[in-house]
């Protein structure tokens, strides 16, 4: 180095320093009386949440899926549904909540059901979180679209509708009865995502609580739920 020339490691050590001060000063208001480990790691964000988390035995990882500038709400998007699909733990996903200044509470609890095995562990936990909050718990299952193309564009078959909605409402009463759980029950109808939007502005659900393994389920084909918790405009703790 000649003068005050800087290198590419000088310059390199520079920001690696000042990224670690900007880490040590952020959030000090929010955090006061909370114990808080700050830690500073190089790659990609994901990648290392995840590694971070397994070896810390983390039990929850939260992270914000939203964003007003566009860039940057396409990098939290890449990295929440990289998290999603890796992490071993449990993940909370916040997006902007309006809560006209008051604090966030929880006061009612939505589950999506897919009525596969893991269903039981997501809604037992809802129901335990909800109990928790003393929070109402609305359970809603999703059934495929039961529509046909004939003369005048498509049109749901009736027959059908009824059958998996029938079907669907006996076993979701038994899986309430199963767990001892006591909860509102909603069956809808098409698009997962769609109509899982729907009944949680109708419910005004304050959390959607969403599993997310094993893989297969409609749930799981929606990307391992993150394309449901896109679509959210509340907080999601997904399983």
């Amino acid at each position: 180095m000649r003068g005050h020339d800087l290198t590419d490691e000088d310059r390199h050590v520079g920001s690696v320093k000042q990224a670690q001060e900007d880490l040590d000063q952020a959030l000090l208001p929010e955090f006061e009386g909370v114990a808080v480990r700050r830690l500073l790691r190089k790659g990609d964000p994901a990648r290392e949440m995840v590694r971070i988390a397994r070896e810390q035995n983390v039990d929850l990882i939260a992270i914000l899926t939203h964003s007003q500038r566009a860039l940057y709400a396409l990098l939290l998007g890449s990295t929440a549904a990289k998290v999603l699909h890796h992490a071993t733990c449990s993940v909370w996903a916040d997006a902007p909540v309006e809560t006209g200044g008051n604090l966030f509470s929880i006061h009612n609890v939505l589950c999506p059901v897919d009525l596969s095995p893991h269903s039981r562990a997501t809604v037992l936990r809802a129901a335990r979180l909800a109990a928790d909050f003393s929070a109402r718990l609305t359970l809603v299952h999703v059934t495929p679209g039961v529509e046909e193309f004939g003369p005048g564009g498509y049109h749901v078959v009736t027959e059908w509708k009824r059958t998996l909605v029938g079907y669907a409402t006996v076993e979701m009463k038994k899986l309430q009865q199963e767990l001892q759980i006591e909860a509102d029950v909603i069956i809808e109808n098409g698009n997962v995502r769609a109509r899982l939007k729907h009944v949680a502005e109708a419910s005004k659900s304050d959390l959607l609580v969403l599993g997310r393994k094993p893989p297969g389920g409609h749930l799981g084909d929606n990307g391992g739920g993150y394309a449901i918790i896109r679509d959210a405009r509340i907080p999601v703790l997904s399983l």
